[in-house]
């Protein structure tokens, strides 16, 4: 059986595909690099990190990327001995302008090397490619309404690619204005028994959220709407696992057997925060010749069976649940992420001193431009995180330590720092909707103690700190003594609702990390030496 999310944490909006015998998941990176992380599986069932795909400044710039902006939405797909990924820059998502940039970039393989960015329109985001049986290959995307009092979310567009000219060509088609449920995007275009199948994404992405299918004789319309209604929604119904189910994209095995890749979230209370925030599910896709694709009850299912001929192999754990880093290896793994700017060896360190990586301090936890934050995804409800950090900061602008973080307004910081005499001390911050706030009654002096262990444990909807000061085979961890909100680190308490505008929800998910800063630019930077993410 295929469990879901198949891709536990925040990996929304999948683009999946199948290349022979391998699958492969793109998914939303938003402000993190690398940008697009992707996936890879033989049997749908079990799913490795292959890391992100936009590893540099010369494929992506993230200077300055508001939070939840970024990367949206990738489409991965594979032609003319080619794999082809398209995706969107998006600038903000303030007053309705999105700021949307499109990109395509090429490699003969998923592990690169990636050709330098075609630029492309910045009318929509959702892009996808459509590679027809004629050898067409078709850009298509939501389209962007910024004037007030217009439907924002304006329908459907394709364009032709000319893919020996590198460039969009010919007139841009509106192919779907969408149906009553709204916020049409994500397109995906199938071609199957002489149809063309449209698959959209409508409702938003929160609660009401569906996948719409649609479909014409002609790829250029007009498109009938299914009759039967969305191929799968969980709105209107809190009792599914599974919320917030759409944005899907459709892959068939070998065998002709279809699926459905989509996002999901599992919130703590019915219609309540979902800290893991969206994730990627499968669904089964029962599709006869000529006949609607029908996903059973229309709802997203825990449990999904394997395609036909799946063996069962037994495999450790993902390195998603559980990982004991030591620093070992020359780049960082594919687990890690960092926040706006690549793992560059300006602030990144594995060589210089064995088995331990140097993080070079950077901006405050507020900037968006050079923060120096190593992290990785939240992937459970009950999850610990540890570190072991050395590090001697000369005054209060040097802060090194973890973190449980959302965004720039919402996160907790453990750190060492140094108070004003120059002793150094362990503290907690707090920055709730971006008021930073210190915990009172925490801060401890830890003068003369070189190493010490730092740890995040979250418990469902509660959050706990603790530190060791003999971070060996045996520690003997110490409590701060008080249990936090984790509930803070999700979309719907990142919201911003402003009246007329369509709700700005969070996009990302809750992450754990490796935080350094050095605010007056003095050559501050701390070593770990490990750090251990485990799931139970």
């Amino acid at each position: 059986m295929i469990r879901n999310p198949v891709l536990p944490g925040f990996h929304p909006d999948p683009s999946i595909l199948r290349v022979g015998a391998d699958y492969y998941i793109a998914t939303s990176t938003f402000e993190w690099f690398p940008g697009v992380r992707v996936h890879h599986s033989t049997d749908l069932v079990h799913w490795q990190p292959l890391g992100g795909v936009l590893t540099e400044n010369r494929l992506l710039d993230l200077t300055g990327a508001a939070d939840s902006c970024g990367i949206w939405a990738p489409n991965l797909t594979y032609a003319h001995g080619l794999f082809h990924l398209l995706y969107t820059d998006v600038g903000t998502f303030a007053g309705g302008y999105w700021d949307p940039q499109n990109y395509l970039v090429t490699a003969p393989a998923i592990t690169g090397p990636w050709s330098d960015p075609v630029v492309l329109h910045g009318r929509g985001f959702d892009s996808s490619l459509f590679h027809d049986a004629d050898g067409a290959t078709w850009m298509l995307s939501m389209r962007a309404d910024w004037r007030p009092g217009r439907n924002r979310f304006a329908g459907i567009e394709i364009q032709r690619y000319d893919r020996d000219e590198r460039r969009l060509t010919g007139p841009a088609h509106l192919i779907f204005e969408g149906t009553g449920a709204g916020l049409t995007e994500a397109p995906n275009v199938y071609r199957q028994d002489g149809w063309y199948y449209l698959i959209t994404a409508e409702g938003g992405t929160s609660w009401a959220h569906q996948v719409t299918v649609a479909r014409s004789r002609h790829l250029l319309g007009p498109y009938e709407v299914d009759p039967g209604g969305p191929l799968l929604t969980s709105a209107g119904r809190p009792e599914l696992t599974l919320q917030k189910a759409g944005h899907g994209s459709l892959v068939q095995t070998a065998d002709g057997e279809w699926y459905l890749a989509h996002l999901a979230a599992r919130p703590y209370t019915p219609y309540g925060r979902c800290v893991l925030g969206r994730e990627a599910a499968l669904q089964k896709v029962e599709w006869e010749a000529g006949a609607w694709p029908r996903i059973r009850d229309g709802v997203p299912a825990d449990h999904v069976p394997a395609p036909a001929g799946a063996t069962v192999i037994t495999r450790p754990p993902s390195s998603e649940l559980f990982e004991d880093d030591h620093f070992d290896a020359p780049a960082l793994g594919p687990n890690w992420s960092t926040l706006r700017r690549p793992a560059a060896p300006d602030w990144i360190d594995l060589s210089a001193r064995p088995s331990n990586l140097r993080i070079h301090g950077g901006q405050s936890p507020m900037a968006r431009h050079r923060p120096s934050l190593v992290a990785r995804r939240v992937t459970a409800r009950r999850c610990t995180f540890e570190a072991t950090c050395e590090f001697e900061p000369r005054n209060p602008r040097q802060l090194a330590g973890i973190t449980a973080y959302y965004n720039s307004r919402n996160w907790y910081y453990l750190h060492l720092t140094a108070d004003d005499d120059g002793t150094p001390v362990l503290d907690l911050l707090v920055c709730d909707s971006g008021h930073v706030t210190t915990v009172p009654g925490v801060q401890t002096v830890v003068d003369g103690i070189p190493r010490l262990g730092l740890r995040i444990r979250f418990d469902g909807p509660l959050l706990t700190f603790a530190y060791t000061t003999n971070p060996g085979a045996a520690p003997v961890w110490y409590d701060l003594g008080r249990a936090f909100d984790a509930t803070t680190l999700s979309d719907e308490y990142a919201a911003t609702i402003v009246p007329g505008e369509p709700e700005a929800w969070g996009f990302t998910g809750a992450f754990v990390g490796l935080w350094v800063q050095d605010l007056g630019a003095e050559g501050g930077y701390a070593d770990f030496d490990r750090a251990a993410y485990r799931a139970t």
